[in-house]
């Protein structure tokens, strides 16, 4: 081996060395997550609260999205099967409850959450996944089978208007609701009649890719990246790569060093969108990723043990923060608030942050250890 393969090799083993590290500060950032999550818990309802303040505030309940993200967390640290039968049935009976016979739409008590298209296009995804793995079922047909689909899955032809009428001067929150739309395109029957709805979205989509950054829509980077993840679930739903991959990595590059990450989602977007796309990404720069990455985690952990949605505080209407007070997206819907915005932890972030641990360890070809779950458990049994 020459002088210069030894220095590279060794150059190699200081950043995994420097990476080890990093991941072990992230992981310290966990110690009260367990505890915080048991604390959401409602044993009446069976969901989970969007956060603590969500017990005070005026007509404060469990949600679907909340109770759902409290799963995934539960799953994504192997604490689901520890979890008593009858906790698991009242997680069952509570989605269950949450379905209108007449439509076969899940929702919540709130009556504004019916109005926002992208909260009930997710309400169905979050609720018959959780249901999956629970190993319950919907009580009645889904929107699809009872026609109760959006008018614009008439045809494929409706369909393209529709995308092309959707605004994406927020690429956020404009791919979020080209995204969901997914939703109703994978109940479509046949499958040949599906692959024609799919394809007229994978046409639409190239078309309106910037072929620089590889991102889509308007706004700053990290706006952007969150447009780009939106779609990448639509992508994904079909095992279909995104374009311009290479494109869209320098771009998540460009946000992580120059923009400032004042959301949860614009920590967790990114990394998403690198484990999704499972480029090779040099040793130098992954240290690099996850270095910013620990450190911006850190700056929304509370002293409850969760973390904030906001630098500033915990949104108290996730459904319309994608869009900033400095920012615009022509008919926002309704916010429909489910947190009393308090600095303190919140769902929202709280599966977010967990997501972002198991993806940086993902990248760095590690297997992450389990969190502390005694705590969480013990909070959980008594409630």
């Amino acid at each position: 081996m020459t002088d210069g393969e030894n220095q590279r090799q060794d150059k190699i083993q200081d950043q995994s060395v420097e990476i080890s590290k990093l991941l072990g500060e992230m992981d310290q950032l966990f110690d009260g997550f367990g505890a915080w999550l048991g604390g959401q818990k409602d044993a009446e309802s069976g969901g989970f609260y969007y956060a603590a303040s969500s017990r005070r505030i005026p007509g404060g309940a469990p949600d679907i999205e909340s109770t759902a993200q409290a799963l995934n967390i539960l799953e994504r640290c192997d604490w689901l099967d520890a979890m008593s039968t009858d906790m698991k049935r009242g997680c069952i009976r509570f989605f269950q409850s949450k379905q209108e016979a007449s439509s076969g739409y899940f929702y919540d008590d709130n009556p504004l959450m019916r109005e926002d298209e992208v909260m009930v296009a997710r309400a169905i995804s979050y609720s018959l996944n959780a249901l999956r793995k629970l190993g319950g079922q919907p009580l009645h047909a889904l929107p699809y089978e009872a026609q109760q689909a959006p008018s614009y899955m008439s045809s494929p032809e409706d369909y393209l208007a529709w995308l092309k009428s959707v605004e994406l001067t927020n690429s956020w929150r404009g791919c979020d609701r080209l995204s969901t739309s997914s939703v109703y395109v994978k109940q479509v029957e046949p499958a040949s009649r599906r692959a024609e709805f799919a394809q007229k979205a994978f046409d639409f989509f190239a078309n309106k890719q910037d072929p620089f950054t590889g991102l889509w829509g308007e706004g700053s980077y990290y706006v952007r990246i969150s447009g780009t993840f939106k779609l990448h679930i639509f992508y994904d739903h079909f095992n279909v790569p995104l374009p311009r991959e290479e494109r869209i990595y320098q771009s998540i590059l460009y946000a992580l060093r120059h923009e400032e990450a004042v959301d949860m989602c614009y920590i967790r977007n990114p990394i998403h969108l690198l484990s999704y796309m499972k480029l090779s990404i040099p040793a130098e720069e992954l240290r690099e990723i996850i270095s910013i990455t620990m450190a911006n985690m850190k700056r929304l952990l509370r002293a409850d043990g969760g973390f904030s949605r906001e630098l500033a505080h915990s949104p108290t209407a996730p459904n319309v923060a994608q869009v900033k007070e400095d920012e615009y997206y022509p008919d926002m819907p309704k916010a429909v608030h489910i947190g009393g915005g308090e600095v303190e932890g919140d769902m929202n972030a709280g599966t977010q942050a967990l997501l972002i641990r198991s993806v940086c360890y993902q990248l760095a070809g590690r297997m992450a250890p389990p969190l502390i779950k005694a705590p969480m458990f013990t909070v959980l049994e008594n409630n």
